[in-house]
């Protein structure tokens, strides 16, 4: 089967973006260079096309029901307009996904939206239809009629005001509003994946260039969007965590916080007793003292030797100067401030714990 190809695929060959396999989707990695639109993100504004990632509605009189069953989070709290971040478990807690979860406006006729990682909406489509028996609601994945556009960084606001007819000053952190964006009727939500102030823009595909066009600012691609989220500690799916490759439940991976054990739902039970002994390890920041950049894969070790874990995600922080990585370790190793060992290409390299997010944001 052939790749996925979003509906900026062709504005994005024509801009020169050098492309990679993601998901299943071909998408562009980069336009300029990483270090260019990580720092425009960072200190001015950049777009990312992640049309990559999945849209499923569900909607009908039990759509918070399975909602509710199928998510950690309790979605019962969430008003029209609002959205919060959640995660899909196995009967074991072990993560299937993470995702944001959005309560539409009452001007969409939709309850929710959700949003499954880069190539697992039609499997979430199937979980969702699968638990959907004798309940009253629809399911529905509309991954291939959306766009998706993240606009981030500290003048996004700027930029986006003039070209649409909301009032983002009135919209808070975590919401999701109906308007229009260079006049094409758009979903705008105050959400994103860098730890800068941003909006994504849902809307049709066969807009979207319009949309993208008229959003003047530095292009950006997957590799900006990586080292962007790491800084911040943000999870990766299927890096950070995996089903069968790396199997972690939500406190293993640092968002206990989106498990609401008050509710019921597949997972809850494993999910209550890790919640009451603590995980035996949890996902931890590292940066290198000596030099070297930490890779997915790489050893980590205590001082003598002593196998403790692997890094799951590392790069060099364009922002930082510095190199850093995430890695799931023992419990008693994650003080602030230990010294361990990072093997990189067979050599031992001196490493420090450190709180996440790497980045003050």
């Amino acid at each position: 089967m052939g790749l996925r190809t979003p509906p900026l695929g062709p504005v994005h060959e024509d801009a020169g973006a050098t492309f990679t396999d993601f998901g299943g989707w071909e998408m562009p990695v980069e336009f300029d260079s990483i270090r260019t639109e990580h720092a425009a993100v960072r200190e001015s504004v950049g777009k990312f096309d992640v049309s990559h990632m999945g849209e499923i509605v569900v909607s009908g009189p039990d759509a918070t029901q399975l909602m509710q069953r199928l998510t950690t989070n309790d979605v019962t709290v969430l008003d029209p307009g609002e959205s919060h971040y959640s995660a899909m478990t196995r009967e074991d807690g072990v993560m299937l996904d993470d995702t944001m979860v959005y309560r539409l406006p009452t001007s969409v006729d939709d309850d929710f939206l959700f949003i499954p990682n880069a190539g697992h909406d039609e499997q979430m489509e199937r979980r969702w239809r699968d638990h959907a028996d004798g309940l009253d609601v629809t399911v529905d994945n509309r991954t291939a009629a959306y766009g998706l556009i993240a606009l981030q960084g500290p003048d996004a606001k700027g930029l986006l005001a003039p070209e649409t007819d909301l009032d983002l000053d009135a919209v808070p952190a975590f919401a999701i509003v109906e308007g229009t964006t260079a006049g094409v009727e758009t979903l705008v939500a105050t959400t994103g994946y860098t730890g800068e102030r941003g909006y994504e823009l849902l809307c049709p595909a066969e807009e979207i260039e319009t949309v993208w066009d008229t959003l003047n600012c530095q292009p950006c691609g997957l590799g900006a969007r990586d080292t962007l989220r790491l800084e911040m500690g943000f999870l990766l799916a299927g890096q950070d965590f995996h089903p069968d490759e790396e199997p972690r439940n939500p406190y293993e991976a640092g968002i206990g916080s989106v498990v609401e054990l008050d509710t019921e739902f597949i997972g809850r039970d494993a999910l209550e007793q890790i919640a009451v002994e603590g995980p035996d390890e949890k996902l931890t920041g590292l940066s290198l003292i000596d030099r070297g950049i930490p890779r997915d894969g790489y050893d980590v070790t205590t001082p003598d030797g002593t196998h403790l874990g692997t890094i799951t995600s590392g790069t060099m922080s364009p922002t930082l100067g510095t190199p850093i990585a995430l890695a799931y370790l023992p419990m008693e190793y994650r003080n602030a401030g230990t010294t361990l060992r990072v093997v990189v290409r067979d050599e031992p390299k001196k490493a420090r714990v450190r709180a996440t997010p790497f980045l003050d944001r």
